[in-house]
């Protein structure tokens, strides 16, 4: 196994075992949200994890090229993110693929039900991947949902 940091997650009397992979479901559309995600996969993916990203709901308007609009703040966190310039959510997850080789996918269902083409979506995306396949490359890693 590759020296990399890890948790190690291992019931008690069984043998531990180094847990080096982080899967990110994002489908809240509020800055929080997305702002905490996106600091999660970069950090994880420039500390040598494997991050893998799904995009899907409400999180996916944001990737589409052309979306201008600002994700709305649920608190007053979100409001200070947008006063203080924080690096915007979209910066850091193109971070973590440059940097980390992230793999961030959206979810083929919801861009087909957004109605856009892979070349409408932001360039460091990789190809759309339905839900049954993420599952599958998440098996025996850290999950997070945002």
């Amino acid at each position: 196994m590759p020296n990399r940091p890890g948790v190690i997650g291992a019931v008690s009397g069984e043998e531990a075992e180094i847990v080096s992979k982080v899967c990110i479901v994002l489908t809240s559309g509020s800055r929080e949200k997305l702002q905490f995600a996106a600091m999660m996969a970069s950090v994880a993916a420039v500390s040598t994890y494997d991050v893998t990203v799904f995009i899907s709901m409400n999180a996916l308007p944001y990737f589409v090229e052309g979306d201008t609009a600002p994700a709305p703040a649920e608190g007053e966190m979100g409001k200070l993110i947008e006063e203080k310039n924080a690096p915007e959510f979209l910066d850091l997850l193109e971070q973590a693929v440059e940097l980390g080789e992230a793999k961030i996918h959206p979810c083929s269902m919801a861009v087909d039900i957004l109605g856009v083409s892979e070349d409408e979506l932001k360039p460091f995306l990789a190809e759309p991947m339905g839900l049954t396949k993420f599952l599958s490359l998440a098996e025996g890693g850290q999950c997070w949902s945002f």
